[in-house]
């Protein structure tokens, strides 16, 4: 089979915007959908000409709201708008619509049958919003009414394990078919479309992504820049990041752009499920070979590893699975990138002996707190389940204390060195409050040093506020950029930054 096609979303009001996004992308995809479901409605008079506006073949959608589109007029409404669209055909097939989507419910034989005769290809579409669709094969031969559709199923995953299925499924499909699950767990069924043979993937343009985010497709820049969508082959080695919910992450951005720079045929994306067995079996059948592991489950994968590094029996969490022989290996890199960006942040301040407060006991704090007993500092752990925190400040001769108002004279004894460790402030812009600064409470003085391993904002609430005070103040982007070299060396066996 050939590579799969890219295939733009255009959701604009109007003909002439979608035109213009057309013309802006065009050498980036193969074809575009028109959403005439969110056209303007005196625009829909008009989808006929919209083929010969652009130098690109056209799919004619008119989605109706059931099935996830914005169309909430009746059946006899769109019958109508899909023979406008369609009737008076040009001898230049160029300037007719090259596909039409007509749902597998929907059967005008008129229609279809002038939509046949014109040379336009019917896509025959199946949408469920809100579950998985278990029957694929069964589904898409149904599909074929005349032998020539080609069938289309979308549905909304319940976990990773219903994306899984798809790939199994697909692969067992005759013929052209196009299948996606969509939102963010069904999103590695885009970026891998080659390995469930679809024949197309959806993306669309920045400018409208916000249209269809519930669906979350990719944007032109994801698909041929970041996962490289053009070059993926079943032979394409696979790597992933898993972790939940996983809202945003950088990781992807390190790691294919180490894949292009050695010229190495690979793909790394996230997977995103709460469930570690789920995404063990996910790569297990797509033969993915090594995955970074974030929040929360650095501490429970621990339970599904054949082998532990010493850093991670030392540490007790993994951010790093290699599959070797057949089994799984876990390290942890957390370690190495958060002492090389610390001592590179904190220069000459030499930290043995020093006080140092940790705020949180996850799985990050775990590898915070094992290099700062290597490296002599005096440790308080601060955790809002006490418990917790004395677990970890425990094993290594550390103090501990609950993570409430009442700690900050505590934390003020212990603020040589703030840390932060937890997911707190992650993805916030707005001032430091309760709900996205984890010690609102404490005071800042200005001497203390802030580190908050949060890189999305660059610029968290927590270290807004101690930088007004006159702090110094570091996120966790380089301590990821750190540990995801030595992630790439132990998926690659190359080193990131040689050159």
């Amino acid at each position: 089979m050939s590579r799969p096609l890219i295939c733009m979303t255009l959701t604009c009001d109007t003909l002439a915007e979608n035109v213009e996004l057309v013309k802006k992308y065009e050498k980036e995809i193969d074809l575009v959908e028109l959403r005439v479901d969110f056209l303007n409605e005196d625009e829909q008079l008009f989808v006929r000409k919209f083929p010969s506006m652009i130098n690109l073949p056209c799919i004619l959608t008119i989605r109706r709201d059931v099935d996830g589109g914005l169309f909430s007029g009746g059946e006899f409404s769109r019958t109508s708008l899909f023979a406008r669209a369609l009737a008076f055909a040009n001898q230049d097939t160029a300037k007719n619509f090259a596909y039409v989507d007509f749902e597998d419910d929907f059967n005008i034989p008129s229609i279809q049958d002038a939509a046949l005769a014109f040379g336009t290809r019917i896509i025959r579409s199946h949408h469920n919003m809100a579950e998985p669709v278990y029957d694929i094969v069964e589904k898409c031969n149904s599909m074929r009414k005349t032998g020539f559709e080609i069938p289309k199923i979308a549905f909304m995953p319940k976990q990773l394990s219903d994306v899984t299925r798809l790939f199994q499924e697909g692969k067992k499909v005759q013929g052209d078919h196009i299948l996606c699950a969509m939102g963010p767990v069904g999103m590695p069924s885009r970026i891998l479309s080659t390995f469930s043979n679809s024949y197309l993937t959806y993306i669309s343009p920045k400018e409208t992504i916000q249209n269809v985010k519930e669906v979350r497709q990719l944007t032109p820049y994801e698909v041929n820049e970041l996962y490289r969508f053009k070059s993926i082959s079943e032979n394409t080695k696979l790597f992933g990041l898993l972790g939940w919910p996983l809202v945003k992450t950088d990781s992807p951005v390190i790691h294919n752009f180490g894949y292009r720079k050695f010229g190495m045929d690979a793909c790394y994306f996230p997977i995103r499920t709460p469930i570690v067995s789920d995404a063990l079996h996910f790569a297990d059948y797509l033969n993915i070979t090594g995955m970074s592991v974030t929040i929360p489950h650095k501490e429970s994968v621990l339970y599904y590893l054949h082998e532990q590094s010493p850093e991670v029996v030392n540490i007790g969490a993994c951010n790093t699975i290699v599959k070797r022989n057949n089994k799984w290996i876990g390290y942890n890199t957390d370690a190495y990138g958060f002492k090389r960006s610390l001592e590179e942040f904190i220069g000459d301040f030499k930290i043995k002996r020093k006080k140092v407060s940790v705020i949180g006991a996850g799985g990050a704090a775990k590898a915070i707190a094992y290099v700062l007993k290597q490296m002599g500092a005096k440790v308080c752990i601060f955790n809002r389940t006490v418990e917790t925190a004395k677990n970890l400040a425990e094993k290594y001769g550390f103090q501990y204390c609950q993570l409430s108002q009442e700690a900050a004279p505590v934390i003020d004894e212990y603020s040589s060195l703030i840390i932060q460790t937890t997911s707190v402030g992650m993805n916030s812009s707005g001032m430091s409050d309760e709900t996205n600064d984890p010690i609102w409470f404490y005071n800042f003085h200005g001497n203390e040093l802030v580190f908050d391993i949060v890189y999305n904002p660059a610029i968290t609430p927590i270290m807004r506020r101690a930088s007004l005070a006159g702090c110094r103040v570091l996120n966790g982007y380089k301590m990821l950029e750190y540990q995801a070299y030595m992630q790439f060396k132990l998926f690659t066996g190359k080193d990131y930054e040689s050159e």
